[in-house]
C-alpha cells in the first residue's frame, strides 16, 4: 500500500513538472514569435549613427555593451527618435522594412542605416528620449524637459561637446547662449547642430589648489592642467572672448556620469531640447538600480 502511494506521488510530480515544462515552452515560443515593436535609435556616443532595432532601449543598450559579438567596452549614449521621422539623407523606410525577426523568431537587434553625420540630418523635435548606458549595460532613460535655470552671467563653465564635435571647452556663455554660439555664430569651431553636456568642474578650486604649486594637478582625466590654467586666465584677461578650447578629444570614455552637470542639450536650426539628469536623491533612491553601477 505504501509503495502504491509513493508511485502515485511520483507520477503526480512528473505530471506537474511536465505541465510546467509545456507552459514554459509555449511562453518561450510566443515570445520568439511575437510581433516586435520597431525602434529608431540615434547613437550619439561613442559614434554618431542611425540604427533601426526591434530591441527595447534597455536591451539595446545591453546588446551594444555586453551582449554582442562586436563587443564595445565603455558607456553608450543614444536617443530614441520618432518612428515617423524621415530624412533625405538616407532611406529610413527601406531599412525599417528590413528590420524583421530572424528565422528562429528572435528580434532583429540592429540594422545600421547611417554611420556618420546623423545629428545634422535629424530634426531636434523628433528626439523623444535619451538613454544613458553604463559599461555593463544598465540603461537610464531621460525624458525631455524645459531648462528653466536662471544662470549667473559671465560665470566660467566647462562644456563637453559630444557630437558632431568632441571638444572640451570653457566658456563665459551659459548653456543657452553656448548652444546658439556653436550653431549660428562661429564657422571655424561650430556646427549646424550640436549635442553637449556640462562637466562638474570647480574652476575656483582648481586655481586655488595650484596657486603655489610647481606641478599642477587637475581632477579631470587626460586634461593638461597647464593648458586649462592658460585658457582660464586668457578668458579672464580678455572679457570680449567668450570661449576657449581646452582639448580636442572627448572625456566621456573616462569620465563618470556623476561628473556631468544638469544634463544634455541638443541645439540646432532654431530648436533646442534638454534632457535633465535626475537629482542625487532620485539617483540614490528611484534609480539606484542604475546609479550603483556608475563609477
Amino acid at each position: 500500500m505504501q509503495l502504491t502511494y509513493v508511485i502515485e506521488y511520483f507520477v503526480l510530480l512528473l505530471e506537474l513538472l511536465f505541465n510546467r515544462f509545456v507552459v514554459l515552452i509555449i511562453k518561450e515560443t510566443e515570445y520568439l514569435m511575437a510581433e516586435y515593436e520597431k525602434h529608431l535609435y540615434m547613437i550619439v556616443y561613442p559614434i554618431n549613427a542611425l540604427v533601426a532595432s526591434q530591441l527595447e532601449p534597455d536591451r539595446f543598450g545591453e546588446h551594444y555593451t555586453v551582449g554582442g559579438s562586436k563587443h564595445y567596452s565603455g558607456k553608450v549614449i543614444f536617443a530614441e527618435l520618432d518612428l515617423n521621422f524621415r530624412s533625405d539623407c538616407c532611406d529610413i523606410e527601406e531599412y525599417l522594412n528590413m528590420t524583421v525577426p530572424h528565422e528562429d523568431g528572435s528580434p532583429k537587434k540592429t540594422k545600421f542605416i547611417k554611420s556618420y553625420g546623423v545629428l545634422e540630418e535629424v530634426d531636434v523635435a523628433a528626439i523623444k528620449h535619451l538613454h544613458l548606458c553604463t559599461s555593463n549595460g544598465k540603461v537610464l532613460s531621460l525624458e525631455p524637459s524645459e531648462y528653466t535655470a536662471v544662470n549667473e552671467p559671465g560665470l566660467l563653465r566647462t562644456y563637453q561637446e559630444i557630437t558632431p564635435l568632441e571638444n572640451l571647452v570653457i566658456s563665459t556663455l551659459d548653456q543657452r547662449d553656448f548652444g546658439k554660439y556653436i550653431t549660428t555664430q562661429t564657422k571655424s569651431k561650430g556646427a549646424p547642430k550640436i549635442c553637449f553636456t556640462q562637466i562638474e568642474f570647480d574652476i575656483e578650486h582648481f586655481l586655488a589648489s595650484n596657486k603655489h604649486s610647481e606641478l599642477f594637478n587637475i581632477d579631470l582625466p587626460r586634461v593638461n592642467p597647464y593648458r586649462m590654467y592658460d585658457c582660464i586666465k586668457e578668458l579672464e584677461r580678455i572679457p570680449e572672448k567668450t570661449t576657449k578650447t581646452v582639448g580636442l578629444g572627448s572625456l566621456l570614455r573616462d569620465l563618470s556620469y556623476k561628473f556631468l552637470r544638469h544634463g544634455f542639450w541638443f541645439v540646432g536650426a532654431g530648436q533646442n531640447k534638454f534632457f535633465a539628469m535626475p537629482s542625487l536623491s532620485d539617483l540614490e533612491n528611484k534609480y539606484y538600480y542604475w546609479w550603483k553601477y556608475v563609477r
